[in-house]
């Protein structure tokens, strides 16, 4: 075992932040980049796929992404951290996510003569949303289980889980399901299977060029599937530096692994700062205790927090300027409105922050087609004075 490169937590910051933000000219350099795009709906202001997007890509604009998924067939919706939106490229290891599915395999199993008449109705008449299938059963013991009591779209999601159909595109954000091998381009359907261990090694890398640094004990959202099990996920971790595609690092006493490639960014100087209003489930901020020890910024998204309880706010985005958090943002975006629900400073931002939250915001309000801007009484006056001037 080679032993760790130590990086200062400067260091560190520093590479995360090249790596992450710097330049990318289309959104397949950014999926290049980032390996997946955790798929959220909930939309207060956008996605989670489309801040993510938002945040690297200049001009990018909710929803885009749909055409290079839908039109481009150049990214897919799939399973990886959660939902998300993968390069086409990725799709060969990550079949090895319709092995692991064992729930959905039962369902299929218990209902042959049902699955088999979904198939027969996409095959000649998809895509097609759930309610748009000729077989249609409520059942009443199905009533608040996750995909709810209709019968016909929990085939459909294990269906969907084992490999058999995908997401052709969205109405109004609901999967328009086909069968795959109408859906993925024939270069990547015709691929053999991969062995369980070469998938499961492919995976841990892209998660390690996805986050840049990266704990082997992150949380096991990150890693997903059975890939969380230390076992697993170690021994592939452990291939993986013996083929030298990884190297263990240490960041004032924090274990972490990087790519080469992830390392280079070491000998680069700092990017040109600029504000950049953060995802909630952005690839920088997946191991929340890597961010709390890097960056010195401890983040909870409290969503699912009861309102009561919340420090911070219902969707809140971190606030990066250059190398630091700087901040937290609540938005909500209606109707060309832009809401500044929230602004909480983690210290007061150099002079240069000024003119280029002014730039960033300007970026902003195209992203979400706003042309209003509503503020808080609380929110600083500074803050709003920057999105209004933008606005102008």
């Amino acid at each position: 075992m080679p032993e760790p490169l130590k990086l200062t937590k400067a260091d560190a910051r520093r590479a995360l932040i090249r790596h992450h933000f710097a330049p990318c000219e289309t959104q397949m350099e950014v999926f290049d980049r980032l390996r997946s795009i955790q798929f959220d709906p909930i939309a207060p202001v956008g996605c989670n796929h489309d801040l993510v997007l938002q945040s690297r890509l200049k001009g990018y604009k909710i929803g885009d992404w749909e055409r290079t998924a839908y039109e481009e067939k150049r990214i897919y919706d799939g399973w990886d951290k959660q939902a998300c939106l993968i390069p086409f490229e990725g799709w060969p290891a990550r079949r090895i996510f319709w092995n692991w599915f064992e729930r959905s395999k039962k369902v299929l199993a218990d209902h042959p003569t049902e699955t088999a008449a979904i198939l027969k109705d996409l095959e000649a008449r998809g895509p097609m949303q759930p309610k748009e299938l000729e077989f249609q059963l409520r059942r009443e013991d199905l009533v608040g289980t996750w995909h709810g009591p209709s019968l016909t779209k929990n085939i459909l999601r294990a269906l969907w889980n084992t490999g058999q159909v995908m997401t052709a595109g969205r109405n109004r954000g609901q999967h328009l399901y086909d069968l795959t091998e109408r859906v993925v381009p024939a270069k990547f359907l015709n691929e053999p299977m991969r062995s369980e261990e070469d998938s499961i090694d492919e995976i841990v890398l892209e998660r390690h060029r996805a986050m840049g640094l990266l704990r082997p004990t992150a949380s096991p959202e990150v890693w997903a599937s059975k890939i969380y099990y230390s076992a697993v996920k170690n021994a592939a971790i452990n291939r993986l530096i013996e083929r030298k595609q990884l190297q263990p690092v240490d960041i004032e006493g924090m274990k972490v692994h990087a790519t080469p490639t992830f390392l280079k960014n070491l000998d680069q100087p700092s990017i040109t700062a600029s504000v950049r209003f953060v995802a909630p489930l952005d690839q920088l901020v997946w191991d929340r205790k890597m961010t709390a020890h890097v960056f010195g910024f401890d983040y909870i998204w409290e969503i699912y927090v009861p309102e009561a309880k919340r420090r911070w706010g219902y969707y809140v985005l971190p606030v990066v300027f250059g190398e630091d958090f700087v901040a937290r943002v609540e938005f909500f975006a209606r109707k060309g409105k832009l809401e500044i629900r929230r602004w909480h400073w983690e210290s007061e931002p150099p002079n240069p922050f000024w003119p280029a939250l002014e730039t960033t915001a300007k970026s902003f309000l195209a992203y979400c087609s706003c042309t209003e801007i509503e503020a808080d009484a609380e929110v600083d006056s500074r803050v709003v004075a920057a999105f209004k001037a933008s606005a102008s």
